[in-house]
């Protein structure tokens, strides 16, 4: 039998309402939760001595419930006759003091402040089905009744789906009206979470307005918002705001119900919030594995990203985290990334403090009450140390953190918080510093400093820097790309002229200036702020062999080429990122890739030069585009994809006939690394320049 509407608007009907309770008999209809998932609420905002009215009361079994534990001064009213009827019959011996009244409460016809509490549950929700001006105009009266018949300090509690119009027209009227707005979220019992059926996607909320004693020219308005997981409320500072939080915490719970109904959603990621704060403090990811055979154990498992490695491939990409979850072996893995700027006491507060909420993301046939684990690399959440952090007014808020690596070495990494899942600059500590810097750790744990007190900081500002020693991919990726120029003995013993277009921690420009000892260098920075922190957090330092140009790479470029004596660069390198992150293209900005621009490049290259591009697009017809157009400039053209990554590595060159096979390049990489294996170079073993090409291809 479908005791549903057809149409939303008859939830406002009489006649409605007089056939559904005729249909439905005696048996209690709890749309909106049972006592129990309510009662924490009520009791909260309700007083066992207080003067109850419950509008729109039907059959529910909420105010027998209340009743029965104490709440004894109940008014239930009701426009349907046939329930009154049916409400009677069933209280009339066990509950002798409560009464039901067949009335209207747009018209109700009790005295003014008769009652202390006003009691909603789905009222609302039920009479304000549009936003035409007919059911305005009746929300409107019913409202107006409700507090007229409500004590100054008294509270209408009104249970709702907080659908936006609902909550858009309570808020409203209360607040015009001076009362105190508050809005709390039912918490919904963990059986619910995992039933098959879930009531509604929607979470329930109860709305407490509270009425003030009017204040001629006051304009006071009072919004909070107290959340399931909270303990206290939060104050906004609008109505807008209000309503936005709302909104979040239902597109919360409708991701949850649609995780659980099915599996493979796509990418589904979100952030968890510091309740106090509203910072975020956790990122989820959602990786289902649909190969993965069903069984008991294997049904859902939680994996704790240690501190500053959530930029890995296998944790910061979506194919790593697919590849991450197959692994493990279940049918669904959730990554846990936790945010700089908070504070994590350990992996069991850690599990503490999430259990709840990541249990609403289960996916279906998972039993009820099992055990979920916990993973981790090491078994530890990691180390980052916040060293400094400040805003750029052309790069934006910036951090500059140190992490600990795999291998249980630490970096110095710079992000840009606009794109703060991408290092910008990467260099590595020296082991002693680090060294220091653990066993220093260890002691101030002792003492109970916080871990943002200056004295834990692993390494001082520009001390402690690995200068021998690339720590990105594709920086070791462009320093292979100097093979090109053939002659290992020439880049080593002849000057060698290089134009380096974006600085970010230095450590570019700064390996090829100590590797490469006749080498003279031109770096060209747009942003003030990162000369700065090259400076004094990264080890960079400006020499006779090496300058720093605080100007726009495009302006600097054109400047040269249209100059009376023009320069002329064996190796030009760009690597530099895109402020816009809506292009398609994050690395270089589009400018710097159109021809134009591109022939004045290469207007200031040698003619056995070589032009190196680090290219991050996403969009693959835009890639296709750019290396069509630098094909048209540069006719000789490598690829090297990075692995794990977005980035490519582009070699340009000016003439085809000085192509080099991929075994030619090879042996040109090889004895390039022997030269600078020479005793004294500081060579770090761990590169194998040929390794960086062996994947190259000509285009």
């Amino acid at each position: 039998m479908n005791l549903l509407p057809k149409s939303s608007k008859e939830f406002g009907s009489v006649d409605y309402w007089e056939k559904f309770f005729q249909q439905r008999g005696k048996k209690a209809f709890e749309w909106y939760g049972t006592y129990l998932e309510l009662c924490g609420v009520l009791h909260k905002y309700m007083k066992p001595r207080e003067k109850v009215l419950v509008i729109g009361c039907g059959n529910s079994e909420l105010s027998e419930q209340l009743y029965d534990v104490g709440y004894e001064d109940i008014v239930n009213i009701d426009i349907s006759e046939v329930v009154i009827k049916q409400m009677k019959e069933r209280n009339a011996s066990r509950r002798p003091q409560m009464s039901f009244l067949k009335m209207d409460m747009t018209q109700m016809e009790f005295p003014d402040a008769s009652f202390q509490v006003v009691l909603d549950k789905g009222t609302l929700d039920a009479v304000l089905t549009d936003e035409e001006e007919k059911t305005l105009q009746q929300v409107d009266r019913m409202l107006a009744e409700v507090g007229r018949v409500l004590q100054v300090g008294g509270r209408y509690l009104c249970i709702s789906l907080a659908q936006a119009h609902v909550l858009k027209k309570a808020v409203g009227h209360f607040s015009r009206e001076g009362w105190m707005v508050r809005v709390h979220q039912v918490a919904s019992s963990q059986d619910q979470v995992l039933e098959a059926e879930p009531r509604f996607s929607l979470p329930v909320f109860a709305f407490i307005m509270t009425k003030f004693r009017p204040v001629p020219g006051s304009a006071l308005q009072i919004f909070e918002l107290c959340a399931q997981e909270q303990g206290k409320p939060v104050r906004l500072e609008s109505a807008e705001q209000l309503a936005e939080a709302v909104r979040e915490r239902q597109q919360y719970a409708w991701l949850c119900s649609q995780l659980y109904r099915k599996a493979g959603l796509g990418s589904v990621s979100l952030d968890l919030c510091n309740g106090d704060t509203g910072e975020p403090r956790y990122t989820l990811h959602v990786v289902d594995s649909p190969t993965v055979k069903p069984s008991r154990d294997s049904h859902f498992a939680i994996f704790i990203i240690p501190q500053g490695r959530e930029t890995e491939w296998l944790f910061g990409m979506e194919e790593g985290r697919k590849q991450l979850a197959a692994s493990a072996g279940f049918r669904r893995l959730i990554t846990v990334a936790l945010h700089r700027g908070q504070q994590y006491e350990g992996m069991d507060s850690i599990q503490a403090e999430l259990s709840a909420r990541v249990m609403e993301l289960a996916p279906a046939g998972m039993p009820a009450r099992q055990q979920v684990p916990f993973l981790s690399v090491g078994g530890d959440i990691g180390v980052r140390t916040v060293q400094h952090q400040d805003c750029s007014p052309l790069s934006g808020d910036y951090v500059v953190e140190d992490v600990q690596g795999d291998d249980k070495r630490y970096f110095r990494r710079l992000i840009f918080l606009s794109n703060r899942n991408v290092v910008q600059s990467e260099a590595r500590l020296l082991k002693d510093v680090s060294h220091r810097a653990q066993k220093k750790r260890k002691k101030d744990k002792k003492k109970q400093r916080p871990a943002h007190a200056p004295e834990d900081r692993p390494a001082a500002p520009g001390q402690g820097i690995d200068r021998s020693y690339l720590c990105c991919e594709h920086h070791k990726a462009m320093i292979a790309g100097l093979a090109l120029l053939r002659n290992p003995e020439l880049l080593l013993e002849t000057p060698l002229a290089l134009l380096v277009v974006g600085l970010g921690g230095g450590s570019l420009p700064l390996f090829v200036h100590d590797h490469f000892p006749k080498s003279c260098i031109d770096a060209v920075e747009i942003d003030p702020s990162m000369l700065e922190v090259a400076t004094r957090w990264f080890g960079f330092s400006q020499s006779d062999r090496m300058k720093v140009h605080i100007a726009d790479g495009l302006d600097y470029i054109t400047s040269l080429a249209g100059g009376e004596v023009r320069p002329h660069y064996d190796v030009i390198m760009f690597d530099v990122d895109s402020k816009d992150p809506t292009l398609g293209m994050s690395c270089p900005p589009p400018a710097f890739v159109d021809q134009p621009f591109l022939q004045k490049v290469k207007s200031i290259l040698t003619p056995e030069g070589v032009f190196i591009l680090n290219l991050v697009c996403r969009d693959l017809g835009l890639k296709d585009s750019v290396l069509a157009g630098l094909k048209a400039v540069f006719p000789l053209l490598y690829v090297r994809r990075i692995e794990g990554e977005v980035n490519e590595i582009l070699f340009c060159q000016l003439h085809p006939e000085q192509t080099l096979a991929t075994p030619e390049l090879l042996e040109v990489a090889e004895a390039l690394e022997q030269t600078l294996r020479r005793p004294g170079r500081g060579w770090d073993d761990t590169y194998v320049l040929s390794d960086m090409l062996k994947t190259v291809k000509i285009v």
